[in-house]
């Protein structure tokens, strides 16, 4: 941890974070075993880790499903989205479901996939019931960029969310109760908004997964109002979740026979603290389905786990969201792209 990051760390931002350790067991009662037949959930990053668990889930509860995620590169002891399709089938099938379970090909490090990828599902004139934002990558010690100039984890943890979310919109709008669910984290309460520095960089402040994080909850957040205020679109229920503490394959990345002190630390938290990738799915799954997180709610919400928690205090603050909204209209070209129109006020 550099000195930076301490000296902005406050009591409550230590406490609201360390709320996502909570690893507490949870079972049928917490998250109960939904019928999901005819409806349709896009997943990404499904082939691994928290994504590949809820994308099981789905397939058992009868759920068309298409699993969005990149061809991997061997030796990252990712799951080959191939392999993903047929294990889910296999569950589907058990229960006597005859789904639709399919890999389309996206990768978040490229926006070019992104956009077939919505081309291809809006092609098919389905409605959209479930869209998970699921795909994230790791912090690395050595800044990563993208074809498209961006940091690596800047695009594959927001700015790839966005282009996949806002053309899909309409779809959704079609659903009787449409759900997108973004796996944000408790770590975006250490999380710097500046947007001066906002492709990261060597004078970028605080990490850069910290930040991506807090602008995927502050952007879900607005999403959210802008939804709200148009009929078509005021059922759609956006919530950001916190899967918990997963010792799942994102940590694939971190040497834990380091001798550096957040490693060890690290070490010890995936040893006695860390949830199984099964329960951290429970929370996409239970935002994707779950009452309390539909209708009957305005949405918008942070979701530690199951259990609502206090968000970042930039999603409250109007005036950031507004910022957060411009800049990536700026960077993205969404008004070139039609793609500010579907939430015109």
């Amino acid at each position: 941890m550099t000195l930076q990051f301490l000296a902005g760390l406050t009591f409550n931002k230590v406490f609201q974070a360390a709320k996502g350790l909570n690893n507490t067991v949870l079972s049928d009662p917490h998250v109960p075993k939904p019928g999901l037949q005819g409806k349709w959930v896009i997943i990404s990053g499904s082939n691994n880790g928290v994504g590949l668990e809820a994308a099981k889930l789905f397939a058992e509860w009868g759920a068309n499903l298409i699993l969005a995620c990149r061809d991997p590169p061997e030796g990252l002891g990712e799951l080959h989205p191939t392999a993903a399709v047929k294990e889910c089938k296999r569950l589907a099938e058990a229960q006597g479901h005859i789904s639709t379970i399919q890999w389309w090909q996206i990768d978040m490090a490229d926006f070019k996939t992104v956009e077939a990828f919505c081309e291809r599902w809006l092609e098919s004139d389905r409605a959209l019931d479930i869209l998970c934002n699921n795909a994230g990558s790791p912090s690395t010690a050595k800044t990563r960029m993208t074809k498209d100039g961006y940091q690596l984890v800047h695009q594959v943890n927001f700015l790839s969310h966005v282009l996949l979310t806002l053309p899909l919109l309409p779809s959704l709008g079609r659903s009787a109760d449409p759900r997108i669910v973004c796996t944000t984290s408790c770590a975006h309460h250490f999380g710097v908004f500046d947007l001066d520095h906002f492709n990261g960089g060597q004078e970028m402040r605080g990490n850069d997964y910290h930040n991506n994080k807090l602008y995927l909850q502050i952007w879900l957040t607005e999403l959210q109002l802008r939804c709200l205020k148009r009929p078509e679109y005021s059922h759609i229920r956006i919530n950001g979740v916190h899967p918990g503490f997963v010792a799942s394959g994102i940590w694939h990345t971190h040497d834990m026979k380091s001798n550096d002190i957040s490693m060890r630390a690290l070490a010890f938290f995936l040893r006695y603290i860390a949830i199984t990738p099964q329960q951290g799915s429970l929370a996409i799954t239970n935002a994707a389905t779950s009452p309390e997180c539909g209708r009957t709610t305005s949405g918008g919400k942070y979701v530690n786990r199951i259990w609502e928690a206090p968000p970042h205090s930039y999603c409250h603050d109007s005036d950031a969201r507004f910022k957060l909204w411009i800049k990536l209209d700026e960077v993205l070209h969404l008004r070139e792209k039609g793609l500010l129109e579907v939430l015109a006020l």
